[in-house]
């Protein structure tokens, strides 16, 4: 009995000690929301639903009773997420595309006027390589004559007969014989006989044979028109001869007076200091102005009398009639620091006639980086520069050939920029250099070579739009006065006046230039306004919106990693189950005490294992009823 008393609890230590418990889970549990998390990914979404600002959300908790509604809004709802995200894709498909704008200005201001380069047409005999035209000339007479029977007449009428000339193996008819002239049947003769009577003359094809330097493969050029094929085979040969001099100067004989009668800009007359000197291979000497990047030409207006106004010679004196064909002189129109491409950009002038041109200037700046493959002064591209100007595509597609050419035949094409530690092909040096060109020219020509992909456009390029416009000069009335004063003055004495001279008038047709560039179209600005719409499009809601979306994918990953993280605890915990060491056992307690009387067995059961709940007192005013029961 006395041990059962020693147990008991007055009612006023009990209630006290329950309510200093209570208050204990109270503050536990105030302290543990301040980081109270969701226990589940229903309760995450439904406090989504029910609390977000983005549209239709709400209907997926107001309809949970009705689950059709709640499957058709739900559906409803992913699918118009997924159209939104669609139409985003979209939008950032054309965003990483990089589209530009086109922007074009008209400026006024004063004109930088371009560079003029002039050539003579003219293949001139120069000094140095004389002699050896004159053998050349002399080959050709010969091949002509057993080719087509024409007798062409030639520039020296003593010179002796090719047959009576001692010559070394390395002479040039050694060369020339090695590279042939010859005719060659239509593909649809080929299985006729020379002498059959239905073959024709103009039925062959003429062409050259030029073959590896062990003979054991050879590339046949031929031509439909025997006019190209010989000036094509001339200027192979005549390549070679160039192509022996030691110095280029030798073949320096410029002649300014002599081509040009007179120059005048914006009613000045012209000087030496006013244009530099080149010669071409094929047009003979050339003549740049305004190429002096020190006192550059400017017109302040346009029109006729404010430019470049040119009386020129286009007799042919002294020339190489194989290589030109043609009468006057070719002009071109470049910017400075370009070279002339005269095959490219360049016309002919016709002798007797006055040729006016006016230009309209054109700019072009186009963006770098992303939104193009333009590049800003050639140095980002896998290509030598071999000319001494600035960067353009010309000038980089002929580097890359000039390069390749060098790489794979050992030596650089004449009409090239000569690249360090190169020569010039020469075939008394290299042998079969002709048909390593030929070959590299059809790879080049199919972009093989990969030199249309290596060379970029430059992204700001100044261009020229020219249109001309004849008339006879000088007149029928005024031409015996015109051509005695140049007699006079340049010593002019030709007999077919006519065919002597013509005249050239390069000037700004107006003062406005156009300047076409480009602006990105599709910023960052504009990305984030086309995500704003699609957004408000769909779900009618504002950034905010985003936020909130952020939230849940954030709170879904963070509630998935605790789940995870407590099934991983638990399975390390997992042990068997059994009593701990100190624990009572009820069954012994109550054999110990049989004589209790039930009040006292209810006193030790409310003690030991009968506790208060969290939010109810109800277990102690059952407690308070046993006890007075009990008393």
């Amino acid at each position: 009995g006395g041990s059962v008393k020693a147990g008991k609890m007055p009612e006023g230590e009990k209630t006290r000690q329950c309510k200093q418990e209570e208050e204990r889970r109270q503050k536990e549990e105030e302290r543990e929301g301040l980081i109270e998390f969701y226990g589940s990914y229903q309760e995450l979404f439904q406090f989504f639903c029910s609390n977000t600002t983005i549209h239709g959300a709400i209907r997926l908790v107001c309809s949970k009773k009705n689950k059709m509604k709640t499957a058709f809004w739900s559906v409803l709802f992913f699918l118009t997420f997924g159209l939104m995200y669609w139409q985003f894709g979209i939008l950032y498909r054309e965003y990483f595309s990089y589209p530009v704008n086109l922007n074009l200005n008209l400026n006024s201001d004063r004109l930088t006027f371009p560079a003029v380069t002039l050539c003579t047409l003219n293949p001139y005999r120069y000094s140095a390589i004389r002699k050896k035209l004159d053998e050349l000339d002399q080959i050709t007479h010969q091949t002509l004559l057993d080719l087509y029977d024409y007798n062409m007449s030639l520039a020296r009428s003593d010179w002796s007969t090719l047959s009576t000339q001692k010559r070394s193996s390395r002479s040039l008819l050694h060369h020339v014989q090695r590279h042939p002239l010859r005719r060659q049947k239509r593909d649809n003769l080929v299985n006729l006989p020379e002498n059959s009577p239905s073959v024709d003359k103009n039925d062959w094809k003429i062409g050259f044979v030029l073959c590896s330097e062990n003979n054991k493969d050879c590339f046949h050029q031929a031509y439909s028109s025997g006019v190209d094929a010989v000036r094509e085979w001339y200027s192979f040969h005549y390549i070679n001869i160039l192509a022996q001099m030691p110095d280029a100067k030798a073949l320096d004989e410029s002649d300014f007076e002599n081509f040009i009668y007179a120059c005048r800009f914006n009613e000045a007359t012209c000087d030496k200091a006013n244009y530099t000197h080149f010669h071409h291979p094929l047009y003979g000497n050339c003549y740049t102005f305004n190429d002096n990047s020190s006192s550059l030409w400017t017109s302040s207006l346009p029109g006729i009398n404010n430019g470049l106004s040119l009386v020129v010679r286009t007799e042919q004196n002294d020339f190489i009639p194989l290589l030109s064909t043609v009468t006057g002189a070719r002009v071109m129109v470049h910017d400075q620091n370009e070279p002339a491409f005269m095959d490219d950009g360049g016309f002919n002038v016709r002798p007797g006639i006055e040729t006016s041109i006016s230009m309209r200037k054109e700019m072009t700046v186009r963006l770098g980086g992303s939104y193009s493959d333009c590049t800003e002064d050639g140095s980002d591209v896998p290509v030598q520069n071999l000319y001494s100007s600035r960067y353009t595509e010309q000038v980089c597609i002929r580097s890359c050939f000039q390069l390749n050419m060098v790489e794979r035949c050992g030596c650089a094409y004449y009409f090239y920029p000569l690249p360090d530690r190169a020569e010039y092909c020469d075939y008394t040096k290299h042998v079969a250099w002709g048909y390593c060109y030929y070959k590299l020219l059809a790879e080049f020509k199919a972009d093989v070579l990969g030199c249309f992909h290596k060379c970029r456009k430059p992204c700001k390029m100044t261009e020229y739009q020219l249109s001309a416009g004849y008339s006879r000069w000088p007149s029928a009335v005024s031409e015996d006065w015109v051509f005695y004063m140049l007699s006079q003055q340049n010593k002019y004495n030709i007999t077919s006046k006519r065919n002597g001279v013509a005249k050239v008038n390069i000037f700004f047709e107006e003062w406005n230039y156009k300047t076409n560039g480009e602006s990105p179209a599709f910023t960052v600005v504009t990305l984030l306004s086309q995500l704003g719409n699609q957004w408000s499009l769909w779900f009618g809601s504002s950034v905010l919106s985003v936020m909130e979306l952020a939230e849940l994918i954030l709170d879904f990953i963070a509630i998935t990693f605790i789940l995870a993280l407590r099934w991983f605890r638990s399975r390390q915990q997992l042990s068997p189950p059994g009593p701990p060491p100190n624990s009572h056992d009820n069954s012994a307690f109550q054999d110990e005490a049989p004589g209790l009387s039930p009040p006292h067995h209810f006193t030790v059961k409310a003690v030991v294992t009968m506790l208060p709940s969290y939010n109810s007192l109800e277990p102690r005013g059952l407690s308070r009823d046993g006890d007075m029961g009990h008393e």
